[in-house]
């Protein structure tokens, strides 16, 4: 996801931080940078051993019959309550009705299918934005009540270890943000759309809202007729009525609920075909669709670079949401990237910027969306990769040198190290900012770990390590670990001190075959 514009107006390349949250360090920008049988997916003994782990950590009896409900969470250092133990989510269900009106809740039934992987007398889910009008649990009605910002649910009887279990709750969905809170649904000219990243799916519906637990989606949205519905996956069904149409989508690969994307709004879908077949689709307000049409007919040669660099494209289908709405940041929602309009239709943006925030997000469908953090800690994993090809395309297509862009990133680490913490350890964020770790260091300052990594063991051995991380945790999660231990495979020595310090120390390390370069202290 990138960021937030320059406060000085500099275009990328120059040393100095963002103002604050998603954008890569050299962002200029006036503010950016189902239902039905159980799948077993690619990834998901590595995904529950993740989650077993992270539920581990914590420090919880898990719902004694007897104990008043409380907030759990599954350990993440970043944000502690996120998530839930006791449960490994298998798809999701959505339905959402909209109303005709982006300041009035939405109807909505979520059903939610998991495996217990423990016994459980209550189930906890995320929920903190929407009225509940009840619950059940396998079709029986249960109880259930809030606690912080988790809905715990109570069925008639304790749910036994490793036993299938189907919630649905129906609730509303309030599209409107709490004054104290951002993130969840974003209210455009004409409808909604979704940003959820990091901890904000729970804000629109209830889930298991942790990056380690991904499953299949299915989205159902009804509004009234001359609205469109657009959402993660491929189209399933349209049913018309005299006054509403329903869409449905449903998407062949897991999801990470922070990645969930739905638009409604007066809007044109735009189809193209890209590389090897694959069903390309744009969602843009029907009234700008001719002004945006140069950029939109450019993604399917950007997926043929981003293949010629990784390997193939890893969804089922891609495109871009243009919404008329003032985010501050474009979103990698997995297989509908969301971008704000006017990054398009601002003259003051330079062709070559523009192309390479459009990769930027593109990689990330690699990056973060099929390979998923296993924790927040490890989201330099998405956005170093997600700068890395940004940069790189702008280097192959416009002649900006990564080498310029990384002397820069490496004057500027210290001080972004100071104020954000190390890549691979950032500071958590300021309550009610979910932005608040998307700083410089896992932007550029993560890409400079990849920089320094392939100056380190070669070209040749980068590339090769880049293919075999998004082809072995394909649709699963990974940690920064596994990244180590797969660079160290991969190149044939043991790199675990190397990168450690690039990762986790206060000090940028020196640059392997660049004594010269100098990090500019921080400020005291």
């Amino acid at each position: 996801m990138p960021l937030t514009p320059r406060a000085d107006g500099l275009l990328p390349g120059a040393p100095a931080a963002p103002t604050h949250g998603h954008r890569p360090a050299d962002v200029t920008r006036p503010c950016r940078p189902g239902l039905g049988a159980l799948r077993r997916r690619t990834g998901s003994s590595r995904r529950r051993k993740a989650a077993a782990l992270l539920a581990s950590a914590v420090s919880v009896c898990l719902l004694a019959a007897s104990a008043p409900a409380a907030p759990l969470g599954v350990g993440d250092r970043l944000f502690p309550y996120l998530g839930n133990p006791g449960y490994d989510v298998a798809s999701y269900d959505l339905a959402f009705t909209y109303p005709g009106s982006n300041s009035k809740p939405l109807a909505a039934v979520t059903t939610i299918d998991a495996w217990t992987t423990t016994e459980l007398e209550r189930v906890n889910l995320d929920f903190a934005h929407g009225d509940v009008e009840s619950v059940t649990v396998d079709g029986t009605p249960a109880s259930f009540s809030s606690a912080g910002e988790d809905l715990v649910v109570t069925p008639e009887d304790p749910l036994p270890a490793g036993s299938w279990m189907r919630i649905t709750v129906r609730h509303t969905s309030d599209p409107v943000s709490a004054e104290d809170r951002d993130g969840g649904w974003v209210r455009t000219a004409d409808g909604l759309a979704m940003a959820n990243q990091a901890d904000a799916a729970h804000l629109v519906f209830p889930c298991n809202d942790h990056p380690s637990d991904k499953a299949m989606f299915t989205i159902r949205v009804t509004a009234p007729n001359g609205y469109t519905a657009v959402a993660n996956g491929l189209p399933t069904d349209v049913d018309r009525s005299a006054r509403a149409t329903t869409w449905t989508y449903r998407t062949q690969h897991p999801m990470a609920t922070e990645l969930a994307q739905v638009s409604i709004g007066r809007s044109t879908v735009l189809r193209r075909t890209g590389p090897h077949g694959l069903p390309v689709r744009d969602v843009v307000p029907t009234k700008d669709r001719a002004v945006l049409e140069p950029w939109l007919k450019k993604t399917p040669g950007q997926i043929a670079w981003m293949e010629g660099k990784v390997g193939p494209y890893p969804f089922e289908t891609y495109g871009v949401l243009m919404a008329s709405a003032d985010t501050g940041f474009e979103l990698e929602t997995q297989t509908l990237s969301l971008f704000e309009k006017d990054l398009f239709t601002e003259p003051a943006y330079p062709e070559w910027y523009v192309d390479s925030i459009m990769v930027h997000e593109l990689a990330h469908q690699w990056f973060g969306d099929s390979v998923t953090p296993a924790t927040w800690s490890d989201l330099w994993l998405n956005e170093g990769h997600a700068t890395w090809y940004e940069a790189l395309y702008a280097e192959e297509k416009s002649g900006r040198t990564l080498q310029a862009r990384m002397k820069a990133a490496y004057g500027a680490s210290d001080r972004w190290r100071a104020g954000g913490g190390p890549p691979a350890a950032p500071k958590p964020p300021q309550p009610g900012q979910k932005i608040g770790i998307f700083r410089p260091n896992v932007y550029d300052g993560a890409a400079l770990v990849l920089y320094a990594l392939r100056q380190e063991i070669g070209t040749d051995a980068f590339d090769n390590l880049e293919r075999a991380w998004v082809r072995d945790h394909h649709d699963g999660t990974a940690t920064t670990a596994d990244f180590v231990r797969l660079a160290s495979r991969i190149s044939g020595r043991d790199l675990d001190g190397f990168l450690h310090d690039w990762l986790y120390a206060e000090k940028t390390p020196p640059m392997p075959g660049h004594p010269d370069w100098k990090a500019v202290a921080p400020a005291q």
